[in-house]
């Protein structure tokens, strides 16, 4: 009777962090899974490929106002019905994607989708918020972070397989029916985790006063401006690095298949490592060692590259190392931000998500840029890195003068 229980008990466990892992991937699955098809896409709807790629940008777009709308109402009306709904909406937006008979309607289902589909990753993290502290929280997105880190893998790879069977509308099929599959899951695995007395008084608009209370706190504001500066050099590598290799160094599809594998297996080894450490060395710690090191990657492969051209194994390894670093920052701010939130979990999610996604619709625009060389993937992924790991410094400065300061008045 007691192993029975003990194995209801690890099935929900497994059902419960596979899901939230899963809401979370809805963002590089809905971006990465249709980009091998946006050449035919644009043919068969008679648009240019930028007017294609406006759909990316636009999902972005929906993903940064989407997540700003719901994590405040998850705070407001609990975590479970946004999910449904949110997902449920997302699967209709596919649906109509499928149908479109002209790319200003799939522009428009794509933003709409983006919108809906961030009720996936806003309240996931609220979740584990809502139901963890300390070191078991920071393991828990160091799991979402690996689920995270392999879906760039494996949706360019599965969204390729899927275009060669026919048409790139059967991609937004697929999402479609994945999108009514989380629908499904969060109602089997995932209860309410935010009880009635636990949600935020005053209305909707005490509920959105809550962000603005939130990026009023200089340490808060900073560990945004981090996420979103580390975000905007892990847009500029996802986006672009497939020109720098197969353009530039001049390798096959194939091998640079092998080369982001690589990297993304580094990605994953790091947040590993962070889930490991982060009962005995602090999020901020372990966030100072990431940035370091994504800094230090970074700018040894820019001043490769400006003196001596480039190197295809210097660009590989300082990207490896680079994406290693990013690693250890991602789960180790979503720690932090969240533990800074308190009790606005869903506003403090929204914030996290907003600032990662803005400067990412802002650089996937510019993708033909580095279609000239590896050189300005070098510059703009070193610009990200190493500014924030300057806003990092700042707000440790900020904490230890505050600290000296307390301790003068005591």
């Amino acid at each position: 009777m007691t192993t029975r229980t003990d194995g209801r008990k690890t099935k929900r466990s497994v059902g419960f962090v596979v899901t939230l892992g899963a809401l979370c991937a809805v963002s590089p699955l809905g971006i990465d899974m249709y980009v091998p098809g946006l050449p035919d896409l644009a043919r068969s709807l008679g648009a240019s490929a930028s007017a294609a790629q406006l759909s990316v940008t636009g999902f972005l777009l929906g993903l940064v106002l989407g997540q700003l709308l719901f994590g405040p109402l998850g705070d407001l009306y609990g975590r479970r019905p946004l999910l449904i709904g949110g997902a449920l909406l997302a699967a209709a937006c596919s649906v109509v994607c499928v149908f479109s008979p002209n790319i200003e309607v799939f522009v428009a289902a794509r933003v709409l989708a983006g919108f809906f589909g961030a009720t996936g990753p806003v309240l996931a993290r609220s979740v584990v918020s809502d139901r963890f502290q300390g070191a078991q929280r920071a393991r828990y997105y160091a799991m979402l972070g690996i689920v995270v880190g392999v879906a760039p893998v494996v949706a360019p790879a599965l969204g390729g397989a899927v275009v060669a069977l026919g048409s790139w509308r059967y991609v937004f099929v697929l999402l479609a029916v994945v999108s009514l599959a989380l629908a499904l899951a969060v109602v089997r695995w995932v209860p309410e985790s935010l009880p009635p007395e636990g949600r935020t008084k005053g209305g909707v608009r005490a509920s959105f006063a809550a962000m603005a209370d939130l990026l009023h706190n200089r340490a808060f504001a900073g560990y945004i401006l981090v996420m979103a500066l580390t975000s905007a050099a892990m847009f500029t590598y996802v986006s672009d690095s497939s020109f720098v290799f197969e353009q530039h160094y001049g390798t096959s599809v194939g091998l640079y298949t092998v080369i982001f594998a690589g990297n993304a297996v580094a990605m994953l080894v790091s947040s590993s490592l962070y889930g490991a450490l982060s009962g005995r060395v602090s999020s901020r710690t372990l966030l100072g060692i990431g940035l370091a090191i994504a800094a230090a990657a970074t700018v040894a492969h820019l001043g490769v590259t400006a003196v001596t051209g480039g190197s295809f194994l210097v660009s590989w390894l300082c990207l490896m190392a680079t994406v290693a670093g990013i690693g250890l920052i991602f789960p180790a701010t979503t720690t932090i931000v969240q533990e800074l939130g308190g009790r606005s979990a869903g506003a403090s999610s929204a914030l996290l998500g907003a600032g990662q996604f803005a400067l990412g619709a802002l650089i996937s625009p510019l993708a033909g840029l580095f279609q000239n060389g590896v050189l300005p993937l070098a510059a703009m992924m070193a610009v990200g890195a190493v500014l924030a790991l300057a806003a990092f410094l700042g707000v440790r400065r900020s904490h230890v003068r505050a600290q000296s300061d307390l301790a003068l008045g005591g």
